[in-house]
């Protein structure tokens, strides 16, 4: 550990930044001090009030563009970093994001649910709906034995610019998440 001088005017002499008392400060912090008489401690303090009295305020439009310009010039370091996060942090945000937006995620499971009664036709018979139905808890099951994601995919697409299939147990299939979004809504041959 780094030896810091035990007064103020001890590392104002020597020029150092920091100094160590080992007495706790007005606020009952025992923590190195900045040669200003600032206790670190209570700088950490003042620093996460700051930083939650900022999150809790809108962002201007001034910020959110120097934030765009920032994503353009890096974006590929953006991305490298976002995809080194650990999963379960990646999980975390998502859950967070989620929780905070509500409406959005009720919009698009309504509007991914009406797209699959749309692409359903009325021909298909109660066995056929029942076929689906054990295509998507197979996907469950295989998620929840393997621990990888899986999830169910339309072979022809129900919504791409090139062919709309329809939702039907022989269109269906069941295969891993990141194959699944790797594909997106592409016709794969």
């Amino acid at each position: 550990m780094t030896q810091y001088p035990s007064t103020r005017a001890e590392a104002k002499a020597t020029g150092v930044k920091y100094y160590f008392t080992g007495i706790p400060c007005i606020n009952g912090h025992i923590a190195i001090r900045k040669t200003k008489g600032v206790c670190v401690g209570c700088m950490k303090v003042d620093w996460t009030k700051d930083n939650e009295k900022r999150k809790s305020q809108p962002k201007s439009e001034a910020s959110k563009a120097s934030g765009r310009r920032y994503y353009e010039r890096n974006r590929d370091l953006v991305i490298a970093r976002a995809s080194a996060r650990p999963p379960e942090e990646k999980r975390a945000a998502r859950n967070t994001h989620k929780v905070n937006n509500p409406e959005t995620y009720k919009a698009l499971t309504s509007v991914r649910r009406r797209r699959h009664k749309n692409a359903t036709p009325p021909w298909i018979t109660a066995e056929q709906k029942m076929d689906i139905r054990k295509l998507y808890l197979a996907a469950q099951q295989l998620t929840a034995t393997t621990g990888e994601k899986y999830v169910v995919d339309h072979i022809v697409p129900i919504s791409s610019p090139e062919v709309c299939g329809l939702h039907v147990p022989w269109n269906l299939r069941v295969i891993t998440q990141e194959e699944n979004l790797r594909k997106s809504n592409k016709l794969v041959t």
